[in-house]
């Protein structure tokens, strides 16, 4: 990109790129000014001080994996597939890897924790709605959105944290694909009656 051409996407991209490798103390004006090859003087073109960046970067998160996501699965009827399309999407590739463990380290901030919470919120509801839609009563489909939001958040974990460990998490892996779908399928099966 050319240098001092830089748009607020760029910087709250930027910035959010900086949580996923350090937390809030690495959303440095200075740092991500030399990142993005711009003066410090492009930062206060788009934003008024850091906490305007943070807001501004972790409300860009929310947008784009969560608010457009759900917006676009509402168009699904079928329940099966939307909630199969949601899981994939989901659990497939990260556009900023490790930022969704790294904010969730980091939910003691109070920007953060703010957004956080509304996040998680907004998942369980949708998918305490998608299993509701598969058939599943309450508080079932409540237990059901807790356990596959609880899989995805440790699923991301260990493809950050242990992909040595366990290499399936990571999509580069041959066997990804095959894990993916036996944990897909483990969550959508249906309760054995006794």
């Amino acid at each position: 990109m050319a240098k001092g051409r830089v748009s607020r996407d760029d910087w709250t991209m930027a910035a959010l790129g900086a949580l996923a490798r350090g937390g809030v103390a690495a959303v440095a004006v200075d740092a991500l000014a030399r990142e993005l090859d711009v003066t410090r003087g492009s930062f206060y073109w788009h934003f008024e001080n850091r906490d305007a960046l943070l807001v501004a970067a972790l409300e860009t998160w929310e947008r784009r994996a969560t608010t457009d996501v759900i917006a676009a699965l509402r168009d699904v009827t079928d329940p099966q597939v939307r909630a199969r399309a949601l899981f994939a999407e989901a659990l497939g590739s990260e556009e900023i890897a490790g930022l969704e463990p790294a904010l969730v380290a980091q939910a003691s901030h109070p920007a953060v924790a703010a957004v956080v919470a509304r996040v998680n919120r907004t998942r369980l509801d949708f998918l305490t709605e998608i299993f509701g839609d598969l058939g599943f009563a309450s508080p079932d489909a409540r237990h059901r959105a807790l356990a596959s939001y609880a899989a995805y958040l440790g699923w991301l974990e260990l493809r950050r944290t242990s992909p040595e460990v366990a290499p399936e998490a990571r999509l580069e892996d041959p066997r990804s694909g095959g894990a993916l779908d036996h944990l897909v399928g483990m969550i959508l099966a249906p309760t054995p009656r006794p």
